[in-house]
């Protein structure tokens, strides 16, 4: 694996352990998932906006390209709603557990989206990553409804990873994301009025709030969410999602020790999670030994 590569690689992976912190956020933030989002993306687009003005970068897109990260910053919102959802009403370890199933959808639409054929290895592991989850549901059944939401915002993950992927071939990451917060903003703004809920409760957070919302909009989301659009330059879609299974170890970890009792889960879980690693680990080693493509 050449050297850009390599850098990209450990860059992920320092990405998605903080994608795992994320997951601890929202469990400890208090307030709905559709408001953490909102929260999320605007102040991520302020520290994004002031970034921008100080790297000189250029704000022009152009307007085809401007309707198409709209619609992915559509897409992003209503992926972390899911996810903060699912969070909210299972458990931070399931959530995360059920994402491993990214790989393998990434597999069959990365193969689409890029018309490139589909890799023997790629589906083997996404299938593995799914035997692994299906270890994981046998025992942890009780928590169904969390684990369709967050099926519903992998899938929704997958979809706007893709498009990313050519997107960040013309543009500069930190602008692509900029515009997809401030679409995402815009859109849980319009259905906030709808609902009427932007009143004066909405804006009154605990202390303990607003510092964890800041920690989340700087470092885990225009930090990590940028970095994770640039990797891409080097490494394909399917592999960023792939890495991307390692985030409920990662987070699964973290939630033990910061939460506690809620997340200790079942043997059969922890062996699901293990699976989940080394199909991860597998994945590397053979596109550096076997391709050299990445």
């Amino acid at each position: 694996m050449r050297n850009g590569k390599l850098t990209s690689y450990l860059n992920l992976h320092l990405i998605v352990f903080i994608w795992g912190f994320t997951a601890i956020l929202g469990a400890l933030i208090s307030i709905q998932a559709d408001a953490l989002v909102w929260y999320r993306m605007l102040f991520a687009g302020v520290f994004l906006f002031l970034y921008i003005l100080f790297k000189k970068q250029s704000f022009r897109i152009p307007i085809k390209e401007f309707f198409k990260l709209i619609f992915v910053g559509l897409l992003i919102a209503v992926h972390w709603i899911f996810f903060f959802k699912a969070i909210h009403i299972s458990n931070v370890s399931i959530t995360l557990s059920v994402f491993s199933l990214g790989a393998f959808f990434t597999s069959i639409l990365e193969p689409i989206f890029y018309g490139r054929k589909v890799l023997w290895y790629e589906v083997l592991f996404g299938l593995v990553i799914i035997a692994g989850l299906a270890l994981i549901l046998q025992v942890e059944i009780n928590y169904f409804e969390g684990m369709m939401y967050a099926l519903a915002s992998i899938i929704i993950g997958v979809l706007f990873t893709l498009m990313n992927g050519k997107l960040i071939e013309k543009h500069e990451p930190s602008v692509i994301t900029f515009y997809e917060f401030l679409a995402g903003v815009f859109f849980i703004s319009i259905y906030f009025l709808f609902e009427n809920k932007f009143t004066v409760e909405f804006f009154i957070l605990t202390s303990n709030d607003w510092l964890l919302l800041f920690i989340l909009s700087s470092v885990c989301t225009a930090y990590a969410f940028t970095a994770s659009v640039k990797v891409m330059r080097k490494l394909s879609p399917y592999t960023v999602m792939l890495t991307t299974s390692l985030e409920p170890v990662y987070g699964i970890i973290l939630a033990f020790f910061i939460i506690g009792g809620k997340e200790k889960m079942s043997a059969e879980f922890y062996i699901g999670a293990i699976l989940i690693v080394i199909t991860v680990i597998l994945n590397a080693v053979l596109k550096h030994y076997l391709t050299d493509k990445e």
